[in-house]
């Protein structure tokens, strides 16, 4: 039974939203401000938290900062409708993934779903997952979900492991958005959808560039993303 943390202030929502997720399998614990969520989220007894952007005192992109200072547990941000400067901030920040406000419990849980399976690693039993994924300086351990860059540890969320991966297999040549979302973020690439835009900034930032000056990470027109195999 995966365990998660539900940050929001608004408490009937949050009542509400537990008790369908708990009919789904899940264990839920509620707080209502940031404080309380920084705490419970860096005790390790939850799986995965869904952060409400709006709150009094401390913002949940405030509380997320304060977790990826010390924590790469997956996280969900709940933002307003409408509101990109909100969502992609959060995900230039780390969150794993964003829902906006209102949502249904339904959708919520199949995007906790979806998160959560990209986090866990798989079946210990398939041997791909024993071989490290190789791509120039980089060194992907995809069951134990760890990275190296130039020899040294790359700390990479929950998401940008997954794309970043997905780019290594493929080496050298593109992968189209599509995919990347499919694969990456466990659900179809909408329409104005920046989500994987934001996510290959932040992985870009961490890679720096190669002598020449140019990304690691290119961008192909009309065809997607691309990882330079040297």
């Amino acid at each position: 039974m995966a365990k998660l943390l539900l940050v929001d202030d608004d408490q009937e929502l949050s009542a509400m939203l537990r008790e369908y997720l708990e009919q789904e399998g899940f264990a839920v614990t509620l707080v209502h401000d940031g404080e309380s969520g920084i705490r419970e989220a860096l005790s390790g007894r939850h799986d995965l938290a869904v952060l409400d952007v709006i709150m009094p005192l401390m913002s949940g992109v405030e509380v997320l900062g304060r977790i990826r200072a010390q924590s790469d547990m997956p996280v969900i941000m709940l933002t307003a409708k409408g509101d990109d400067v909100d969502r992609i901030v959060g995900l230039e920040m780390g969150a794993d993934d964003y829902v906006p406000k209102p949502c249904t419990p339904r959708e919520l849980a199949a995007r906790i779903r979806a998160v959560l399976r990209r986090f866990q690693a798989r079946d210990e039993g398939d041997d791909s997952l024993s071989q490290p994924i190789l791509a120039g300086p980089l060194k992907l351990f995809p069951q134990l979900r760890t990275a190296e860059w130039k020899t040294l540890p790359l700390e990479l969320t929950s998401t940008e492991f997954n794309l970043l991966a997905l780019l290594a297999r493929h080496a050298g040549k593109a992968v189209s958005k599509g995919e990347l979302s499919e694969q990456g973020l466990g659900r179809p690439l909408s329409r104005f959808d920046r989500s994987i835009d934001v996510h290959m900034s932040r992985i870009r930032h961490k890679l720096g560039q190669r002598a020449d000056g140019q990304n690691w990470i290119q961008t192909i027109r009309n065809q997607g993303y691309q990882l330079s195999r040297e």
